[in-house]
Parts: C-alpha cells; sequence; structure tokens
C-alpha cells in the first residue's frame, strides 16, 4: 500500500477510537485520537513506527490508538515523565499543550513505547460483573444448585471474583455488604433473582493471564482504563487488590483446548456456567464454532442432577451496547435476557421468562 494512503488508514482508526472513547464516556482519550489524527507525523521513530503500521490498525484489528495511548498513560502512571503527567487528569491543558508533551514522550521514551506498542491491550472490567449478575442470579435460582464457574478471556480474573463485591441494583442490593468494591449500574426493568449464591469452584483461561499480584501486570491493566474516569482506575485497583488475596485462577490456555477439559467433567449436584464478556470478536471464527460445538455437545449430554449454563456479554451488531444471552441445558432453552453498556455502565435487564 502507498505510505501516504497507508497513512490515511491509520489516522482514520485514530478518528474511530476518538467516537469510541467519546461515547463510553472519555472525552480526554477521544480528544487524544483526534489529536493524533490530525498531527502525527514521521519526526520521531514513534511516528513512523505508528504511521507505517503493517497490519489491521481498527479496534477490531490491532487496536493501534489504544496501544499507544495505554503506553503514554503508563509512564504517566509510573511518574516518569512530568510534562505528560501535567496535561493528564486531574489537570488540564490546551491541545497545544497536550500535543507537545505527547512529541516529547515519543523522543524522550522512544525504546518503552516502542517496546509496549508491540503487545495488544489487555482489560479486564470490573463492572462487567454488573451485567452477568443477573445472569448467575437466574442460573443459581432456577436449578436451585451451587454454581461451578469457568470464565473465557479471564485476564486476570477479576470477573471470577464477582459474589465479593457489593451491588446496588434498581429495587435491591446484593452481595458482600463490607466490600469497598461497589457496582452500581443505572439500571432498568425489574430486579433479577437477589437469593444467595453458592459457589463450589472458579477457574478461567487466557492466551496472556495477568497475575493480579504482579506490579508489572497490574500497571498493564491500569494503563488501558482512560485516565479521565478516575471511578473505574480505583475501582480497578480494589478489584486487584481482592483477587490478589486469593489464589491465581486463571491458566494460560487456549480457550478450546481449556474448554474441552472443563467440559469433560460432570458436576454432580451444581450447575457448570460457562461464561465470557466482550471475547467473541478476537476470537477467529474457527474457534467460535469449536466452542459453540462443544458447549452444545456437552449440553446435549447435561442432566436436571448436572446441568449447564452458557452466559454471554458480546457485541451483536446492534444497539446499544452488548447483548446479554443465556442458555441453559438438559431443556437447552436460549434467550437474551438484557442488554448493556459495554463498560457495565447501565444495564437494561429482561429477565428470564
Amino acid at each position: 500500500m502507498p505510505e501516504e494512503r497507508r497513512a490515511e488508514t491509520i489516522r482514520s482508526a485514530f478518528r474511530d477510537q476518538a467516537k469510541s472513547c467519546e461515547g463510553l464516556g472519555s472525552p480526554f482519550t477521544g480528544r487524544l485520537c483526534r489529536l493524533a489524527a490530525e498531527r502525527l507525523n514521521r519526526e520521531s521513530a514513534v511516528g513512523r513506527h505508528i504511521l507505517d503500521w503493517p497490519s489491521d490498525p481498527s479496534s477490531t484489528g490491532d487496536a493501534l490508538p489504544l496501544r499507544l495511548f495505554g503506553t503514554l498513560h503508563a509512564l504517566v502512571l509510573l511518574h516518569r515523565d512530568e510534562l505528560l503527567e501535567a496535561c493528564y487528569p486531574p489537570n488540564q491543558a490546551d491541545d497545544e499543550t497536550l500535543w507537545a508533551a505527547c512529541r516529547s514522550a515519543f523522543l524522550k521514551h522512544a525504546d518503552f513505547i516502542l517496546d509496549r506498542l508491540r503487545s495488544a491491550p489487555q482489560t479486564n472490567e470490573v463492572r462487567r460483573s454488573g451485567v452477568l449478575l443477573p445472569g448467575f442470579l437466574t442460573v443459581a435460582d432456577h436449578f436451585g444448585k451451587p454454581l461451578i464457574l469457568s470464565e473465557i478471556g479471564a485476564s486476570a480474573g477479576l470477573n471470577l471474583h464477582w459474589d465479593r463485591y457489593r451491588y446496588e441494583l434498581s429495587g435491591g442490593r446484593w452481595g458482600n455488604s463490607g466490600s469497598a468494591i461497589v457496582i452500581a449500574p443505572q439500571w432498568s426493568g425489574s430486579a433479577p433473582p437477589l437469593g444467595p449464591v453458592k459457589i463450589i469452584e472458579r477457574a478461567g483461561c487466557d492466551l496472556n493471564p495477568l497475575d493480579p499480584a504482579s506490579e508489572e501486570d497490574r500497571l498493564r491493566l491500569l494503563s488501558y482504563i482512560w485516565a479521565d474516569q478516575q471511578d473505574r482506575l480505583e475501582r480497578t485497583r480494589k478489584a486487584l487488590e481482592t483477587a490478589a488475596s486469593h489464589r491465581s485462577l486463571v491458566e494460560c490456555a487456549d480457550a478450546i483446548d481449556w474448554l474441552r477439559e472443563r467440559l469433560a467433567h460432570v458436576h454432580a449436584g451444581a450447575v457448570h456456567v460457562i461464561y465470557h464478556s466482550v471475547v467473541l470478536q478476537y476470537l477467529p471464527k474457527s474457534a467460535r464454532e469449536k466452542g459453540e460445538a462443544l458447549i452444545a455437545a456437552a449440553g446435549a449430554a447435561a442432566t436436571g442432577e448436572a446441568p449447564l449454563a452458557w452466559l454471554q456479554m458480546e457485541a451483536d451488531g446492534s444497539a446499544p451496547g452488548a447483548a446479554l444471552w443465556l442458555q441453559v441445558w438438559p431443556a437447552g432453552e436460549r434467550q437474551m435476557v438484557g442488554r448493556a453498556d459495554f463498560h457495565g455502565r447501565w444495564v437494561e435487564w429482561k429477565g428470564w421468562s
């Protein structure tokens, strides 16, 4: 692809990401993306590397804008660049000052930035537990059994500890009343069944699992949270502390291999819940098809004594937000039980009928 055309593809990816960030409540990150789209040039090794990016820079590909600004945020969190830190929230700066600080960072920290650009962004949005919670409560109420949890794409495992958080929902509260982690989405629809839930086993997988007790892994997770969303940063810090106080639950494994092994075990007297949130779009079509086939086969073998449930929070091409789907076996019934903001800011709960 000619150099100018390639650069325009890159700039378009930054503009598209700006719209997404603004729509998800981060005007500061949106502003950074727009400044990069307009002003990024080849004066630095970082600028040249970005504008010559060889593969898909979009949010559904390499997520290049998020790689870049997650890396700059890491410099701020590490207090390695006073000029940049002075422009980041809660501080304020005009566009000229902000972009001058970015350009300075590109030159001053080129090795650090280029190294971190090699890795894809990784997040573990704790508020998605508030989206998944009504699904878990519905499963527990429907079967009247304890839960076995298996999360695909679990990252640092923060959403494996969902029962240890405190929830404030329209129409009721649920969870650990003493938890410092409060999840209170804007709620519409009836309240889910707010009964007790017993969890007897929990595990997750990820191709690049993060250790919540590791300072480097904590930095990685926090750096990809947008700098003007202080509530997300603080909630994630607290959730990392909760996860670190328990044994590591996330295995480094291919999703399909791991799922095959998890589904091979029959859990008499408990319901096995397979779940994931905003994961499918990152899996190849062949992997998605294999996963669906594995779950369907396990569902066909499920019994009333050892039922299976599949809970998904995933993009479905419709707006707003993501769809929340629940399927249960041995009946095999599948329903869309709600929709939610991708970051869990709001939930439209339809319920299980």
